[in-house]
């Protein structure tokens, strides 16, 4: 079944522009910015409690250790 039997597509429509973005005052750069530095410090503080990595603990195991009865 050739392009005989398939109906035509339509044309697409015209692509839009973005519209313009308004530049920031100073302050609201000021408060993007403490924003931002909030949410790395969150971050930061969240990972450092995180003890193991993706394969599991990371440290070597105590195999041998000392016994009451003097081993």
């Amino acid at each position: 079944m050739s392009s005989i039997f398939s109906p035509k597509m339509p044309p697409l429509p015209p692509v839009e522009p973005l519209p313009e973005t308004p530049e920031l005052t100073t302050e609201e750069k000021e408060r993007i910015q403490q924003e931002q530095a909030a949410v790395e410090r969150k971050r930061r503080g969240r990972k450092s409690t995180i003890l193991t990595g993706p394969l599991g603990v990371e440290e070597e195991a105590e195999v041998g250790r000392k016994t009451l009865l003097g081993e």
